[in-house]
């Protein structure tokens, strides 16, 4: 993040980690739920970049997916649905296969999460991808709650469409903001104890809605806006924001 006269907010704390406007340390049990944002942010990669690797068509995939993560594509949902529509066929075990093999956990992803609820913390996945891998993180870290996109299989195969669910058709940005908000209510708690995690454009509007707004690894815009950028290293590295109590 830029630390120069320009932006006389920001400062570098340690290589790597910036805060923005920010009285330090904070104090992680001051806060009551902590947001994060799936792809590319607690893992390593975009999950229907991967799928579309099976199906042939990444290189098309990742394109409109770079685009709308940067903010150059303004309908997330009908970029997650033209995508979508590419996936038609790949098969139910190729999804297995992304999940075993190419998913992987950022790093400091477990480290935060424990952290977090030792401090009391609930914590939501909610994420633009998609229900098969993220219900299955959420049991994997112990998730409080996880809301996703659910893919049409049908006969074993993806039918290249979206499914709705209860609460809507597509979880985009303003459903993301929704939802943290949602959870809030349902914990009781203010939107200004609450922490989100992101790295693209559909992650600003619920970060703008939350008290610590938080950017890992993430694109310009989002680092921008964030309160905290970490540009280098693991999730944990949040940390490093709170007093030595909550680490």
């Amino acid at each position: 993040m830029d630390t120069s006269s320009s932006s006389p907010h920001v400062r570098e704390i340690s290589p790597g980690l910036s805060v923005r406007g920010l009285a330090l340390p904070l104090s992680l049990r001051d806060y009551k739920l902590i947001a994060f944002d799936m792809d590319s942010t607690l893992i390593n990669i975009e999950c229907v970049d991967e799928i579309a690797d099976a199906a042939g068509r990444k290189a098309e995939v990742a394109a409109i997916t770079e685009a709308a993560m940067r903010g150059e594509i303004t309908d997330y949902k009908e970029s997650l649905r033209r995508r979508v529509a590419m996936l038609e066929g790949v098969r139910e075990e190729q999804l297995a296969q992304v999940y075993r093999a190419r998913l992987r956990l950022n790093p400091g992803a477990a480290e935060l999460v424990l952290a977090c609820k030792a401090a009391g913390l609930k914590v939501l996945l909610i994420s633009g991808g998609f229900t098969y891998f993220a219900d299955r993180l959420r049991d994997r870290l112990a998730l409080d709650f996880a809301r996703s996109n659910k893919l049409d299989i049908v006969d074993g195969q993806l039918t290249g469409r979206i499914l709705p669910q209860s609460w809507g058709d597509i979880c985009d940005g303003d459903m993301k903001r929704q939802t943290v908000l949602r959870v809030c209510s349902l914990l009781g708690c203010d939107p200004a104890q609450a922490i989100a995690m992101g790295d693209g454009a559909n992650d600003l509007e619920m970060m703008g809605a939350v008290g610590l707004s938080v950017a890992y690894r993430a694109k310009p815009r989002v680092r921008e806006q964030a309160k905290v950028a970490i540009d280098m290293g693991g999730l944990d590295r949040l940390l490093e924001v709170f007093s030595e109590a909550d680490r």
